[in-house]
């Protein structure tokens, strides 16, 4: 067994009527190039086929946990308290892990033992996964917390970290919002340690079957969210970061019902929410 093959990473997968495309998601996994790992499925209640095709795959390292409809941040928790790994991560049932995304994230944890999460290249597919529609690339090293305060997008664009585990934390994301949860988890263990990237890709990332803006309340909910954490809960954030984290929720959110939704009269009142509740 190689020095790779030591630490056992657990991937987390929510599933909730995934039965088009949790196959290839699996399968991605099992084709690793790196074998020392476990899947930890939570099936959030789908009434589709996703639990048959699930049954179709042998593989021991795969579990399986079924749960009555809780939602995603729901089913990532679940998954939380089952796993052993000395690292997680994270793969959505719609999305594919390229063969060394395991391998290529484990390396840079092994070049450096003060780094505690490390992300990588992330290719947005559309929904068939043959056309390439952009490119995530992180450009930041060092402590995230500022970063991911900031929104800057530098270090975050998802659930695409993989985690050094820390022992006896409970890990849990908000399970009372639809959006941004997995950001508001990503603040609560900045502190961890220092974040770094692979140069290789580590994700394919599936859109364009479920619009990202179907929720715009739930959106600016969340959002609030996240400025609450930013303001009571960073210690390092000032007057100047604060008010910058401001203009762009509300830039966002009122382009997001303007031009997403077609509602002018919402954002407006978005826009006039916002202003006199993030304070």
């Amino acid at each position: 067994m190689s020095e790779f093959d030591k630490p056992l990473v657990s991937i987390i997968m929510p599933a909730y009527n995934a039965g088009s495309y949790i196959f290839q998601s699996i399968q991605s996994v099992v084709n690793q190039t790196y074998l020392n790992w476990e899947l930890i499925i939570v099936d959030d209640g789908s009434t589709d086929n996703t639990a048959e095709v699930i049954s179709q795959i042998n593989d021991v390292r795969i579990k399986y946990f079924r749960q009555s409809n809780q939602g995603v941040a729901s089913a990532r928790n679940k998954a939380l308290t089952l796993i052993s790994g000395d690292f997680f991560c994270f793969l959505d049932a719609d999305d594919v892990y390229p063969k060394n995304s395991l391998l290529c994230r484990l390396q840079v944890f092994k070049a450096n033992s003060e780094v505690s999460f490390v992300d990588g290249v992330v290719r947005i597919m559309d929904s068939t996964l043959k056309q390439n529609k952009g490119t995530y690339q992180p450009s930041f090293r060092g402590n995230p917390r500022v970063e991911l305060a900031k929104l800057s997008g530098r270090c975050f664009m998802g659930p695409s970290w993989m985690i050094k585990r820390v022992p006896n934390f409970n890990y849990c994301f908000r399970s009372d919002l639809t959006h941004s949860e997995d950001l508001i988890f990503f603040m609560s263990i900045s502190d961890h340690g220092f974040y770094d990237y692979t140069k290789e890709e580590i994700l394919l990332y599936r859109s364009g079957h479920v619009s990202a803006m179907s929720n715009l309340d739930g959106l600016e909910k969340s959002y609030v969210a996240v400025y609450n954490l930013v303001k009571d809960e960073f210690k390092g954030s000032n007057f100047i970061q604060l008010l910058l984290l401001k203009v762009k929720i509300m830039k966002i959110m009122f382009l997001s019902f303007l031009v997403n939704g077609k509602r002018p009269l919402r954002a407006l009142k978005s826009f006039i929410y916002l202003l006199f509740s993030l304070k």
